[in-house]
């Protein structure tokens, strides 16, 4: 039965007694986390995950008897919303698993720690760093929307409500764009697979993309994204390739993707500077590249993710006559980055990710005979 507690009531299925041990006595002593239980294997995970209620599952994916992605679907036949958060390993396998686990409605993943990345006390360090942050966030969402749901009238629910989509009359860019740059995290892979299948083919800009993810991760990204959209979608790659219009482009895990002209061509380039914002790629690096190369013709979309990577990105889009759009409370994971630019007043529209996929194809077909959503939506 569900305690009452304004603790994030964390359940932790992991087949490993080590990474139990670690993550009960770390996430334990966080005030703000109580373990309710902890479970050896994705069928045990199921049935106390159905007694328990918790806000917050962490899930291993390989374990015995039923496996991480075999749990996670079975406890999304009953229950959509409860956030899921996967642990990954950094390995090609790990990596398709991982996108496997978003298909199925994981709501995000951490990568284990590799054994050469210094012992015991490193894993716990890497535990307070990487984990305690997403249970903070996506926990906090979780009982936000309880309360919502357990309020006798309807306003308290607003504070997720999908902000209105209607152009903010502070902004008034005509300017014809001539690029789209996205920046994403937290909750991206899948949002990202709802957004990139409905640009349609022949999209006139190219667009380029900033999502954090691992190394190892972001092709498997790219090559499941092409193979559900008309345009053609690649990661990003040392050949300096020429941007064109209707290509999309995603940065590779641990680099950053900027732009270079040469002569009437605008190339990618990628560079293994240090990191902003914690952050390889950084959406702040890209924005400004895109800018400083397309200037007034530059629209930007900041969606989902923890943190406010983007932020000052968007401030040098937004200063050089460009626009950017953001993504909603409600339809975002986590409302960090995007809420960081729609908060210091510079996003010109905030979108329910359904909505996105419209307004920017309205938006670069401005200017533009023959290129309308209407005449495009899929």
């Amino acid at each position: 039965m569900q305690a009452t507690t304004d603790k994030i009531r964390v359940l932790i299925v992991d087949d490993s007694a080590i990474v139990r041990k670690l993550l009960s006595e770390i996430l334990g002593a966080d005030p703000k986390i109580e373990i309710v239980g902890l479970a050896a294997n994705g069928k045990i995970g199921v049935q106390m995950f159905e007694n328990l209620k918790p806000d917050l599952v962490t899930m291993d994916i390989e374990m015995p008897e039923m496996t991480g992605l075999e749990a996670l679907s079975k406890i999304r036949e009953t229950d959509k919303r409860t956030p899921v958060l996967m642990f990954s390993s950094l390995t090609q396998r790990g990596a398709a698993d991982t996108l496997d686990a978003l298909g199925r409605g994981a709501t995000d993943y951490v990568t284990k720690p590799t054994n050469e990345a210094g012992g015991l006390n490193a894993a716990k360090e890497w535990i307070r760093d990487q984990v305690l942050a997403k249970i903070h966030a996506l926990g906090a969402r979780t009982k936000l929307f309880n309360m919502a749901s357990k309020a006798p009238t309807t306003p308290s629910v607003t504070t997720l409500a999908s902000s209105a989509s209607k152009p903010n009359a502070l902004f008034k860019v005509t300017n014809r764009v001539e690029i789209v740059t996205i920046g994403i995290s937290t909750g991206g892979p899948n949002a990202l697979m709802e957004l990139i299948p409905k640009i349609p083919a022949g999209f006139p800009v190219p667009i380029v993309i900033v999502q954090h993810m691992p190394a190892s991760f972001t092709k498997f990204l790219a090559d499941r994204l092409n193979t559900t959209s008309p345009l053609n979608v690649r990661e990003a790659g040392n050949d300096k390739p020429v941007l064109k219009a209707g290509d999309v482009w995603i940065a590779p895990g641990g680099f950053h993707m900027v732009l270079e002209k040469d002569g009437a061509l605008v190339r990618l380039a990628l560079n293994d500077e240090a990191p902003e914002n914690s952050c390889r790629p950084a959406v702040d690096v890209l924005f400004r590249s895109v800018s400083q190369i397309y200037g007034k013709g530059t629209l930007g979309l900041v969606m989902t993710g923890m943190g406010y990577d983007g932020l000052k990105g968007s401030e040098v889009i937004v200063k050089n006559g460009g626009q950017v759009f953001t993504q909603d409370e409600a339809s975002s994971v986590v409302w960090g980055m995007p809420g960081a630019v729609t908060n210091a007043g510079l996003s010109s529209r905030v979108l329910p990710l359904k909505d996105i996929a419209k307004a920017i194809i309205e938006t670069v077909g401005e200017q533009r005979i023959g290129f309308t959503y209407e005449q495009r939506q899929l």
